[in-house]
């Protein structure tokens, strides 16, 4: 077999120096070489793949099919085939297995054996594409089971349901065989394949309705049958370590889940109605990497300026909106550009939502009094350079907080308000003197999520005259422009939309208009100066919407759903 240094050389002419120094990094740390040599940044993925197919003699397939057929799901567990990197493909032209790893035949000869394959084409595959048709595949195969759970449960006595309950508190004693165990699992797996935030299970007269919001809108999944409700929620409360006994007062909860690669977080709450419990579990990927600030979707320009608002070296820095629209993660961003080994920050959160490295977080509990402002009034006894509170719900935090900002430390915090200028008036609601506000905020950020047009089903279109009069656009301005839409594809629910981005307001506190808080509170007046400055600029959350609808990047519709 022909080395793969030396092939590597011949695709793409790789420095001495460099393969020596890789070579060197593959003795003392151990490793492949290939994939030293893609950390290094001295070759592409690609051009590795294509040296292992000259090397294996295996043909490379660059992309494989988006829903493979999961007829080996039953037979075959999905931690084999992810530990491996190899997935059989049968499709109606052709039928192979397709590895991202050669080395591993003897692993290939008891998948050709389980499936009666032997003597089956193998290939080469990239791992993510292999990585993405496995999760697919099993998703098909649970799809398929989820209808078959929810037969199973049709299918069971209510009576004898409604008698085991009354016999065993502990669902956990049931064994996994359990249709209602299955069910929450499938509910579970599903949400997370799909990128959900929540799932919602809501109980109705003679139904009980499972819901899961993926990028900020409500979708059906499932509608098992009234019987099964009290078991479901007993068994998510089980889970959330909750008082199954108690079931006429709210409660909140925690479940902590695996599900292939992912670690998953659920905050989990329930709600007496009076058809019974509703639940609510918010999902939190811990593995999913915290966005770096230029991929939340802000301007240039803003963008610029809110980099040099965030080293500023002392003041309050706000981002308002509602819940969901994304302002804990814009400020994860910001203390990521700031996290450094000579500063030092302290946040206290209600709850952490996500664990930062070099970062000292801490969590609010009412229980034993550790509230935002006593929590903000040792945090300043820290030495700290950057302090993050999760929210200034009342004005005792409000307070501690300014009180930190004026003696020297940057504060970052979250508003429940409509728009950057009602930051204010909320504030001096509070009862924060107007000259407190004036003289310690350097600037609010308000901000909304709208969905991305999905980029493998986007097309052109041009609004009528009559849409645009109707959602308030003079036709005019808008000429000729060609806008985009997606047209709805299997990768992404037919829904036309996938992932989502920012829409920004940034009001920088200018001399003009601090002078102007000192004598009104009117959020009116606020914002007006603020558009008219020139020195701060400000587009409105609209108008940044309608820029990125020019650009392609999302829709009017979605613009005029959040603003």
């Amino acid at each position: 077999m022909q080395p793969l240094g030396e092939i590597l050389n011949d695709l793409v002419e790789l420095q001495e120096e460099d393969l020596q120094e890789a070579l060197t990094i593959q003795r003392e740390k151990g490793g492949r070489l290939g994939e030293i040599l893609v950390q290094q940044k001295k070759i592409s993925e690609d051009t590795l793949l294509e040296a292992r197919s000259r090397q294996s003699g295996l043909e490379l397939v660059r992309a494989l099919p988006l829903e493979p057929d999961p007829f080996f799901t039953e037979r075959v567990p999905i931690q084999f085939l992810k530990k491996f990197k190899m997935i059989p493909i049968a499709t109606p032209s052709e039928s192979f297995i397709a590895v991202a790893e050669p080395l591993y035949f003897q692993q290939l000869d008891d998948l050709q054996r389980i499936l009666h394959w032997e003597g089956m084409k193998t290939v080469l595959a990239p791992h993510n594409e292999i990585f993405v048709a496995i999760n697919n595949a099993y998703d098909l195969s649970t799809r398929d089971s989820a209808d078959q759970v929810m037969q199973d449960m049709d299918e069971e006595d209510p009576e004898a349901i409604l008698s085991e309950i009354e016999e065993t508190a502990d669902l956990l004693d049931d064994t996994s065989d359990a249709p209602v165990i299955k069910l929450v699992n499938l509910i579970l797996s599903q949400a997370v394949r799909d990128n959900a935030s929540d799932i919602h299970i809501e109980p109705y007269k003679d139904r009980v309705k499972i819901r899961k919001r993926v990028d900020g809108i409500l979708y059906d999944m499932y509608t098992p049958p009234k019987h099964v409700q009290a078991k479901l929620v007993s068994r998510v409360k089980i889970m959330a370590k909750m008082d199954i006994a108690e079931k006429r007062l709210p409660q909140d909860g925690r479940i902590e889940i695996r599900i292939a690669d992912k670690n998953v977080d659920l905050r989990v709450s329930t709600l007496p109605t009076a058809f019974g419990e509703r639940v609510v579990m918010r999902l939190l990927d811990k593995s999913s990497v915290l966005l770096s600030l230029t991929d939340l979707g802000m301007s240039e320009r803003d963008l610029a300026t809110f980099m040099q608002l965030i080293k500023a070296p002392h003041g309050i820095i706000l981002v308002t909106g509602p819940t969901g629209s994304g302002k804990t993660t814009t400020l994860y961003s910001a203390l990521s550009v700031l996290n450094k080994p000579d500063i030092n920050i302290i946040t206290v959160e209600d709850p952490i939502e996500y664990q930062i490295n070099g970062i000292s977080q801490m969590q609010v509990n009412p229980k034993i009094d550790l509230t935002f402002a006593s929590g903000l009034r040792t945090i300043v006894r820290q030495d700290p350079d950057v302090i993050l509170v999760g929210e200034i719900r009342d004005l005792e935090t409000a307070e501690v907080a300014i009180q930190a900002a004026l003696t020297g430390h940057l504060v970052f915090s979250t508003l429940h308000t409509n728009d950057a200028a009602s930051a204010v008036t909320r504030l001096i609601d509070m009862g924060v003197e107007p000259f407190l506000v004036s003289s310690s905020v350097n600037a609010i950020l308000a901000q909304r999520l709208v969905r991305k047009i999905c980029p493998h089903c986007r097309e052109t279109y041009r609004p009528s005259q009559a849409y645009l009069a109707q959602v308030g656009l003079s036709p005019g301005k808008f000429g000729d422009r060609v806008l985009y839409r997606g047209k709805g594809c299997p990768e992404c629910l037919n829904t036309g939309y996938k992932g989502r981005l920012g829409i920004f307001e940034l009001m920088i506190l200018t001399d003009t208009l601090k002078s102007l808080i000192l004598t009104t509170s009117d959020a009116g007046q606020i914002k007006k100066q603020a558009l008219s400055s020139l020195a701060s600029g400000m587009l409105t959350l609209r108008q940044d919407g309608l820029r990125k609808v020019l650009a392609g990047t999302t829709t009017l519709e979605e613009v005029f759903r959040v603003t």
